[in-house]
């Protein structure tokens, strides 16, 4: 088996509802289904039930109580057995039937990379959609980290990656799998590859979207473990210049003037030597 989705769940029969309908309808059947679930005491349980029905071995699913979202996950990749992970959450949902294809597809193009991920797609609370690209391909670097993250439910992560970095951090509650990815990607030297397909249309009322205090809270404490405090206030200082800067750099023109500014400052101060 080639790839395992897995999805947690805890009272959201109606969004997993919508998850399971487009794990289902997808043209290539080639993987299984990890469904975690919360001990849910809606209809959650009901609606699993019946979408495992017939589908056999390539469903696997538990329900019962678990300590939070990344014990869940973590749950999640114990039990499957597929080579690469998927994350695909209760609400969130696959943007097409041929994504899974041509995901696949493309995995086996790039040679089979570590991780592969492509475009998430954000849908925002008033109905309208955003295309997110995240890194889109370009190399990544600290400041790429220390910004912002890699998207992780259009990304498929190599499963052997868990044991050589480990599960998620279940003392997080939104930033374990940034950290995840910080350990993997910046640390341990992982190249992941981009694939410039929309893969998955995310539910932005969900956790991680509606507490940014916490996620900021949980990341800034991840940092002072990792950096030393010195580097690390540096850092703080000078991250919205770096941040202006990594900004401007996307236009040529814009580079041209500032740097033609800097000639001028450079020299104003040294004649006033």
């Amino acid at each position: 088996m080639t790839l395992t989705i897995i999805t947690i769940n805890r009272n959201n029969a109606a969004g997993l509802e919508k998850t399971l309908k487009s794990v289902a309808s997808q043209t290539c059947k080639e993987f299984e289904h990890v469904i975690v679930d919360g001990a849910s005491t809606d209809a959650s349980v009901d609606v699993i039930r019946k979408y495992a029905e017939g589908l056999g071995d390539r469903v696997k699913w538990v329900s019962e109580p678990d300590k939070g979202i990344y014990n869940a996950m973590n749950k999640g990749i114990g039990m499957a057995s597929g080579d690469y992970i998927q994350i695909l959450n209760s609400a969130d949902c696959l943007v097409s039937d041929d994504v899974t294809e041509l995901m696949l597809r493309d995995l086996e193009k790039d040679g089979r990379p570590s991780i592969l991920y492509g475009n998430l797609v954000k849908a925002m609370p008033d109905g309208s959609r955003k295309r997110d690209k995240g890194l889109a391909g370009k190399e990544t670097g600290f400041f790429d980290f220390f910004f912002g993250t890699m998207n992780h439910s259009s990304a498929y992560i190599q499963r052997s990656l868990f044991d050589k970095y480990g599960l998620y951090d279940e003392s997080l509650k939104i930033a374990s799998d940034w950290k995840w990815y910080m350990q993997a990607i910046l640390y341990g030297g992982e190249k992941p590859v981009y694939t410039d397909l929309d893969v998955t249309l995310f539910d932005m009322t969900g956790i991680s979207e509606t507490n940014k205090e916490l996620g900021r809270s949980e990341r800034d404490k991840v940092l002072g473990e990792t950096i030393p405090s010195p580097v690390l206030d540096e850092l703080r200082k000078w991250s919205p210049s770096i941040r202006m800067m990594r900004r401007i750099d996307r236009y040529p023109w814009a580079r041209k003037m500032v740097w033609f500014l800097e000639r001028c400052l450079f020299k104003y101060e040294k004649h006033k030597k």
